[in-house]
């Protein structure tokens, strides 16, 4: 039996290989777990001693990494069915793909598409996310309830839109009850955090935008919108209003601390000021850029001038280090390697970012993203004992460049063992897999998709219809060459896709 199952009934001792404290990663060094959070972190002679330790379990982790779980800072956790429909797809795919199938989900299928999200989003070693609201008619206790038993904590989205096209779709005094009642009605929910949205800003009216966002800065919560992410949005914004979305957000008063902006990817000189000044939170989202986005966010700038950031997946694919690597290489080819900047944040950044900044951007710092006493016992066991980490110079730099969620083998929320070598402990997860694939089926299938780039299958075949016939040449060539050559799987479906 693993002996981290035992972890959330007593007081418990770890004592891994070393310890990832915000500074870096410490040796000799030991955590006290009580009731589901950090009691106390120091070196393990001088906890061994403390009346708090005396009596406690202990579990030794050799040849292991303890670690904050990973903070998403952005995500839809009510897309999980969805998420390889938008391959290929150019920007703005909300339009075509997400409001769609969101309005084609019945609660079963919320419920089904979150769990399934939420046990993906552990698997990659996240232990917190912030999700930025369904627009599915479905009320979110749905994906609270799902979170929560799958065991991932969340700072959970309701959306307070109050216009659709330019049309009317909801009174203010609407859009305030229902963010009141969202605001209160999660006091005794460990794992929920709730939170306040709007799609876009121009989703909003003036005065719903500027409800939203004193409701969150009284209740201490975070406000959260896509911001300046494609340059349709910005351009809608400039035509209908004359000022660019984060212009307007200023301008009402929405750009202050409890903002959390997703993406910025699009950003002038003076936009950067106004977020380093107000205090605005960004969550950058370097696979969403490379996925489907119009640019890349200046994060190394933005973190230069002090601006509050975490990193995001916006729900395409939740393998937190391989984030990491995102976030470091997509810096790299847009700014690094331009000005010959070979560190591009030095890989501590990322890090930093993925845990601590996280926390920040999501209202949740000094709760979760790291080991100190008070917070959340949100861990990760990481197995140092594999090829990609001996031998070992740099454990940080390691992380970013060398990790991925096969390293990660247990997750800890709360205190409790929740996933071991990526499967659940106390819930069946191949019985969800099968009610994820039947949902899928029937929401995707009863769904108005339009999608503009064919599938895979369907792109080569037409690729294969211009270039058939030269690749078939190219073949016998090299086969003319070395008569010996057995005809591998390119060949085979070159054959087939000439024939079609």
């Amino acid at each position: 039996m693993n002996p981290l199952r035992t972890l959330h009934e007593a007081p418990t001792l770890l004592v891994p290989e070393q310890v990832l404290m915000p500074h870096g990663p410490q040796r000799d060094c030991a955590v006290l777990v009580v009731d589901g959070r950090i009691a106390e972190v120091d070196s393990l002679d001088a906890l061994a001693s403390r009346p708090a330790c005396l009596g406690a379990n202990r579990i030794d982790l050799p040849r292991r990494l303890l670690m904050p779980g990973f903070i998403d800072a952005h995500h839809h956790l009510s897309q999980a069915f969805g998420k390889s429909l938008v391959f290929g797809e150019p920007s703005e795919i909300f339009a075509r793909v997400w409001v769609p199938m969101e309005g084609h989900m019945d609660a079963e299928a919320i419920e089904v598409a979150t769990r399934l999200a939420a046990w993906e989003s552990l698997r990659g070693g996240f232990t917190t996310v912030a999700d930025a609201g369904t627009r599915a008619g479905v009320d979110v206790a749905r994906m609270a309830e799902a979170t929560t038993e799958v065991g991932l904590r969340c700072v959970l989205g309701i959306i307070g839109n109050d216009l659709g096209g330019g049309v009317r779709t909801a009174s203010v005094a609407e859009v305030r009850a229902a963010a009141e009642h969202h605001l209160s009605r999660w006091d005794d929910a460990d794992l929920v955090h709730p939170s306040l949205a709007v799609s876009i800003p121009e989703a909003a009216s003036d005065e719903a935008l500027v409800v939203l966002a004193e409701l969150t800065r009284e209740a201490g919560s975070v406000f959260q919108t896509h911001l300046n992410e494609h340059l349709a949005a910005v351009e809608r914004s400039l035509i209908t209003g004359g000022e660019r979305p984060l212009e307007r957000l200023d301008r009402l008063g929405v750009l202050g601390p409890e903002l959390l902006a997703a993406h910025a990817t699009l950003v002038t000189p003076r936009e950067i000021r106004l977020l380093a000044e107000s205090g605005a939170a960004i969550s950058y989202n370097p696979v969403a850029s490379s996925w489907k986005g119009n640019a890349v966010a200046p994060a190394l700038l933005l973190h230069e001038l002090g601006v509050r950031m975490g990193l995001g997946t916006d729900g395409t694919r939740s393998d937190a280090f391989r984030l990491l690597d995102a976030a470091e290489t997509a810096q790299r080819l847009t700014t690094g390697v331009a000005s010959g900047d070979s560190s591009s944040g030095g890989g501590w950044t990322w890090l930093e970012k993925g845990l601590r900044g996280g926390a920040d951007a999501v209202g949740l710092a000094g709760r979760v993203g790291e080991i100190a006493p008070g917070a959340h016992a949100d861990l990760l066991v990481v197995d140092l004992d594999v090829p990609e980490f001996v031998p070992s110079w740099d454990l940080p730099w390691e992380l970013v460049r060398l990790g991925n969620r096969d390293q990660i083998e247990s997750v800890i929320v709360a205190g409790r063992l929740r996933l071991h070598r990526g499967w659940p402990v106390d819930w069946d997860g191949h019985g969800l897999l099968e009610r994820a694939r039947q949902a899928a089926d029937r929401v995707v299938g009863g769904s108005p998709i339009i999608r503009v780039d064919p599938l895979s299958t369907e792109h080569r075949a037409s690729w294969m219809k211009e270039h058939g016939a030269e690749v078939a040449q190219a073949e016998s060539a090299v086969r003319a060459v070395d008569p010996y050559e057995t005809p591998g799987p390119l060949s085979a479906r070159g054959a087939s896709g000439v024939r079609g």
